[in-house]
């Protein structure tokens, strides 16, 4: 197929491929599905190899946030029964992240709910931050708390983080459909203030809300330009109790699709395989795995994942291996601080076409949406 090839050598070569090409990818068939598969397994062996990254999320301080995503079971107004408590002390988190850890995670998570952090929170987290590194020197630990206000990436910089998340999500143009309590420009400033205080920027998309192709080509060319080190690529968990309750539109392969696209457009970045793998890839979480480079090991913040062991497994049975501590996850060029010239958009970019999702409506698999009720703020060993 002509338009692999043109997108493998693209990829190779850190060239941006036009909107057309990108829209292109998820227009694909089934009939065509392991062949993009393949095509852009090919880019993601030549700059990460068979290499599997482990993260660990911990949730420092769930449920009870005055943000409205729609997507979210810890918003305003959600109805769904997930655990809700207020910080984990120092020592408690370190434990959790000593789980992840001891399960293979190179980088912990931490992650709290809210709008973003007061100094306070900052401290909060500072000293956890330091806890876990006394405990695991080696592990990359990444904050993600909201929208951050000056000079508060530069304290946790110098508490000892090494990266901080925000994800754009979805289109800037559809932006205020899921959420109205921030604006998209918010969320962009907050990574170019990781950016700025010299923190690894992390910062991605949810798929399944119900978004267009050219929605999702919009966010991941924003992420693009935006230039993180790391995209996580979230499915749309449809849990009970919060708007996007009957959001069932991604199929196995539809996801397949869109994770290709997120390579062939970010061809040297950490792509993650992130929340929902379990509920929309299913069975196929492996073929994945030829695509994305990065995964969560374990639970996710409200929902649980599959078991630890089971990850494990499923990459050693792919034929991969997981990333140790003392291996560099970005390519030698990036120098864990972007591509500059060499991913400068190409002349090939053109305007947006008005694609729709066009994958049909799957399933609604709610038997496989499970509310965490173990590890952080219980007292239930955690998954890993």
């Amino acid at each position: 197929m002509d338009l692999l090839n043109t997108l493998v050598e693209k990829g190779l070569r850190r060239e941006l491929p036009s909107r057309e090409e990108a829209l292109a990818v998820l227009t694909t068939s089934d009939d065509d599905l392991l062949e993009v598969v393949a095509a852009a397994g090919k880019v993601r062996r030549q700059w990460f190899g068979r290499r599997v990254k482990l993260n660990y999320l911990v949730n420092l301080k769930s449920g009870l946030c005055p943000e409205d995503c729609s997507y979210c079971s810890q918003r305003l107004g959600s109805e769904a029964g997930i655990l809700k408590y207020t910080w984990l002390k120092p020592d408690e988190a370190s434990k959790a992240a000593a789980a992840g850890v001891a399960g293979g995670a190179k980088r912990v998570c931490l992650v709290a709910s809210g709008r973003g952090p007061t100094d306070r929170d900052v401290d909060r987290v500072s000293k956890t931050i330091g806890a876990i590194k006394e405990q695991n020197a080696d592990v990359e630990v990444c904050a993600c708390l909201g929208l951050l206000s000056d000079g508060q990436a530069e304290r946790l910089k110098a508490a000892g983080a090494d990266a901080y998340n925000h994800n754009l999500n979805t289109s800037e143009s559809t932006y205020g459909d899921i959420t109205t309590t921030h604006t998209y420009a918010d969320r962009v400033e907050t990574v170019r203030h990781a950016q700025g205080a010299g923190l690894s920027a992390c910062s991605g998309l949810i798929a399944g809300m119900g978004e267009s192709d050219a929605d999702l080509v919009d966010v991941v060319f924003a992420l693009r330009a935006l230039d993180p080190d790391s995209v996580p690529v979230n499915f749309l968990i449809p849990v009970e109790g919060t708007p996007l309750a009957g959001e069932w539109n991604l199929t196995p392969q539809r996801a397949l699709r869109i994770l290709a696209m997120v390579r062939f457009v970010c061809p040297d970045v950490e792509v993650r395989l992130a929340g929902g793998r379990e509920v929309h890839l299913r069975t196929m979480q492996p073929l994945a795995l030829h695509l994305v480079n990065s995964i969560f090991l374990g639970d996710y913040l409200t929902t649980e994942g599959q078991e630890g062991k089971a990850d494990l497994d499923m990459i050693a049975d792919a034929g991969f291996e997981v990333e140790g501590a003392g291996t560099t996850t970005l390519p030698e060029h990036r120098g864990g601080g972007g591509c500059a010239s060499a991913c400068a958009p190409s002349d090939s970019a053109s305007s947006d076409s008005a694609s729709s999702a066009g994958a049909g409506a799957a399933s609604a698999r709610t038997d496989l949406v499970t509310v965490r009720r173990r590890g952080a703020g219980t007292d239930l060993a955690p998954n890993a």
